[in-house]
């Protein structure tokens, strides 16, 4: 395995107790835009500034564009690079993008001859690259999600649908209607029912040229609603995890649920 996969494994699998060094993001050039048609470049990247290329790219596996009418849109010019992926894509038709790198992984311990040993990778693999006579077998699942959007003229509702899968955002506010001094309502969801109790993290970007993160916190109520007001205008990352024991792959006991979005906030 190559360092920029054992990366974004890293960050697949142990992303809620590494979020304080490592941040994985996806960086739209632009998310409001006018015209017939729009091109835009996105950035991706793990790293420990935001927004702020200096760690190492993350992988555009599981990559997804939902476009106006809910279908999926084909991303352009892919790369990856030292510190970050990119990919274009084509807005030819008004209406809201959603922009989204999913990943699904395992992440087991074990023994073999009294030597702890760990594995990271695919379900599929599990069974083969795991020795056979292996013990104190622990499997955690890992679902993660980072989404970003993107709007051509007015905005639209079709690609905003979840998938039921994880943990995901339902916006209640349109993610490309924020205006800082201004209230945003979200729901968080954990396959496609309300997500309560968990606590939600936003940082605007630009924290490298600050003093403090200021970051703000919130927690989800039972219906898994949640609201945040802009304190000023700029990008901000929101990431929110889970733990349940609703793993849906054979051997693992836990699973560890995260979500990641880059939101852009409007001047007043």
């Amino acid at each position: 395995m190559t360092v920029i996969r054992l990366a974004t494994a890293l960050f697949l699998v142990l992303l809620p107790a590494t979020a304080q060094a490592h941040r994985a993001w996806l960086l739209p050039s632009a998310t409001v835009l006018s015209g017939d048609e729009a091109w835009i470049t996105v950035d991706a990247a793990i790293s420990n500034e935001l927004f702020y290329f200096e760690h190492h790219p993350l992988l555009l596996e599981g990559l997804s564009i939902v476009g106006p009418k809910g279908t999926e849109i084909a991303p352009q010019n892919e790369s990856t690079g030292k510190y970050r992926s990119t990919f274009d894509i084509e807005l030819k038709e008004p209406g809201t993008y959603k922009l989204a790198v999913a990943g699904d992984g395992l992440f087991a311990s074990y023994e073999v001859n009294g030597e702890r040993k760990r594995w990271r990778g695919k379900p599929e693999n599990l069974s083969k690259e795991i020795p056979d006579g292996a013990e104190k077998l622990t499997v955690t699942q890992s679902q993660r999600r980072l989404e970003t959007y993107a709007t051509l003229g007015a905005p639209s509702k079709e690609a905003l649908e979840t998938t039921g899968k994880g943990l995901e955002l339902a916006p209640i506010t349109h993610p490309n209607d924020l205006f800082a001094g201004e209230e945003a309502q979200f729901k968080l969801l954990v396959d496609g029912e309300p997500a309560p109790n968990v606590e939600v993290s936003i940082i605007r970007g630009g924290n490298r040229y600050r003093d403090t993160l200021g970051e703000i916190k919130v927690t989800t109520g039972e219906d898994g609603s949640f609201a945040v007001t802009w304190p000023e205008p700029g990008m901000y990352w929101l990431e929110a995890s889970a733990t349940d024991g609703k793993t849906t792959i054979d051997k693992a006991t836990e699973r560890r649920l995260g979500y990641v979005a880059t939101l852009e906030v409007l001047p007043e």
